[in-house]
């Protein structure tokens, strides 16, 4: 998917919200345990809830690979079943990788071939020569870890090297990048106030931002300083969505908890 299907997808829902897709078996209503395979079961009834009012989906794929080859499968079929019955709708694959050379290739193999994704998260810590192999796809997104939502973030991406924090080091040098154009960058909606400096740095690229809802980020910050002239936007609510209920109306709870999201977007786009 290029980036302005992404836009035209925002404009057309006057939505950019993107919808996580973590599937704990401990947290999902009890009656599908009994189906024979729960996760997909349970990504089915909230995309078939969901899909008119989000322009993204992000499975973390953590929550996939623990339950091993049973879990892999489950992702699979989930993002066969997007990309076969919505495929205006962006694809995240939440994988946080990044190694060097042949390695990263094969990740990106893995994920933009094989899964078919659109976009996939990776860590900067190695730098270009563990990011370029996946910028290297036609149509594909990779999506940088900059400034993260956790408490954590502040051991290393804000601290000072020569003046300047290191998250903007790693803004500006994966500018330098053979094909740049295809990042986008996570940014946590706890960090809002950070967002004029880095729109300063990438002002027109699309940020990724967790955080908004469970974790505690505020939707109207994040547009205040984050928003682009092309939005520049996917505001992700995990578990504030796919766990609004865990009964039989799992999903119409997840629609109304998306829909709130949505008419606060509708409200902002206008």
């Amino acid at each position: 998917m290029t980036t302005n299907q992404l836009v035209k997808q925002i404009k057309k829902k006057n939505s950019f919200l993107c919808i996580g897709l973590d599937v704990d078996l401990n947290k999902i209503p009890k009656h599908l345990l009994k189906e024979e395979d729960p996760i997909f079961s349970f990504n089915k009834s909230i995309i078939d809830a969901t899909h008119h009012l989000c322009v993204a989906y992000k499975p973390n794929t953590a929550f996939y690979e623990a339950y091993g080859i049973k879990g892999w499968q489950a992702l699979e079929k989930t993002i066969n079943y997007l990309n076969e019955n919505h495929p205006e709708i962006f694809t995240i694959a939440d994988a946080k990788r990044g190694d060097i050379g042949n390695t990263s290739t094969m990740y990106a193999k893995a994920f933009f071939e094989d899964l078919a994704f659109d976009s996939v998260t990776v860590a900067p810590y190695m730098g270009k020569d563990s990011v370029e192999p996946f910028l290297a796809f036609e149509n594909k997104h990779t999506i940088l870890l900059a400034l993260t939502s956790n408490q954590g973030a502040f051991d290393f991406q804000t601290q000072d090297i020569d003046g300047k924090e290191v998250y903007k080091h790693v803004l500006e040098t994966s500018k330098s990048w053979k094909y740049s154009e295809n990042l986008m960058y996570v940014v946590g909606a706890t960090k809002a106030e950070y967002l004029v400096d880095i729109r300063k740095i990438i002002p027109n690229s699309f940020l990724l931002v967790p955080g908004v809802g469970a974790q505690g980020g505020n939707l109207q910050d994040v547009c205040k300083y984050g928003m682009s002239e092309n939005v520049g936007l996917l505001i992700n609510s995990s578990r504030g969505i796919i766990y609004a209920s865990n009964d039989d109306d799992f999903g119409e709870a997840a629609a109304k908890k998306a829909e709130e999201l949505q008419k606060e977007m509708e409200v902002i786009l206008s």
